[in-house]
């Protein structure tokens, strides 16, 4: 990058909050010449914790920016400095379709900024789709092997295409603690319920079973515990006892991707902070 290019960046800080904290923050944008074009703040009044999102354009002397910022910032702060550009990820995949061919489109497209650079499936059935795009599905079948051997094979490829983030767009494996911490809060699922309500297999039919009035859809960060990750996103839609599970299968398809696609959007344009076992999306 030449020096002296105009360019946009996100800043992103969590830290104590504190009196002028964020005239000190903005004072310095204004120093060193960045214009402010959006700022999104939310203060954790039970923490006294500051999250600041701020989206700047300038000329960046990322050293020097920092630096200033650092002198402000109180002890234990994080801060980040994001560039806007397309990010990579790769998909893993099981058998149904919807979600990954939502994604596809919108990244042929450029509906979301992304590179899908390799699908894993631990199924052959998507194979053709995604080859339709020209984008290489590789068939890893979980027959025969531990979930432990499963997931180092998905590992050496995830480790050799290097991805931004992993997303889970209805890949129904359990995921190993070994894989999980190898990409600490870089996997994404789309899970099809409203989270809390009915984790694990079959939502639909548990859902079915007990009645409900809504179902939904939840995309979050992937950890040890089985669809409790901090939540990225939600919806919902209102059925009733006309509907039966199948029924809220169909109409839930829609509902799971929508809210991938939105959960994804938010995370490529830092908007999500995780703060323990939730998130924080300004």
């Amino acid at each position: 990058m030449q020096e002296g290019t105009l360019q946009r960046k996100i800043l992103k800080i969590i830290c104590q909050d504190g009196i002028g904290l964020i005239a000190k923050i903005t004072n310095i944008c204004y120093q060193n010449k960045l214009n402010i074009l959006e700022n999104n703040e939310f203060i954790d009044h039970y923490a006294s914790l500051l999250f600041m999102r701020t989206e700047l354009e300038g000329v960046f002397y990322k050293d020097i920016f920092l630096t200033e910022l650092y002198k402000v910032l109180p002890k234990g702060f994080i801060c980040e400095l994001h560039s806007l550009r397309r990010r990579k990820i790769i998909v893993l995949v099981s058998k149904e379709w919807h979600c990954l061919g939502d994604l596809l489109i919108k990244s042929s497209y450029g509906e979301l900024e992304v590179d899908i650079i390799a699908v894993i499936g631990n199924h052959e059935n998507l194979r053709r789709l995604v080859e339709n795009f020209e984008i290489p599905f590789i068939f890893l079948s979980h027959e025969g092997l531990t979930r432990l051997e499963q997931d180092n094979k998905i590992s050496a490829n995830v480790d050799f295409y290097k991805p931004d983030y992993i997303v889970l767009a209805k890949y129904m494996r359990i995921l190993t603690p070994e894989f999980v911490d190898r990409y600490p809060d870089k996997i994404i699922n789309i899970h099809h319920s409203f989270l809390p309500a009915f984790v694990g297999a079959r939502p639909y039919n548990q859902a079915y079973e007990r009645g409900v009035k809504i179902i939904g859809a939840t995309a979050h960060y992937v950890n040890h515990k089985l669809d409790s990750g901090p939540i990225i996103t939600q919806d919902t839609v209102h059925v009733d006892h006309n509907y039966t599970a199948v029924d809220m299968m169909r109409v839930g398809r829609d509902i799971e991707k929508n809210v991938l696609n939105r959960a994804l959007y938010q995370i490529l344009t830092q908007r999500v902070f995780i703060q323990n076992n939730r998130t924080i999306v300004l």
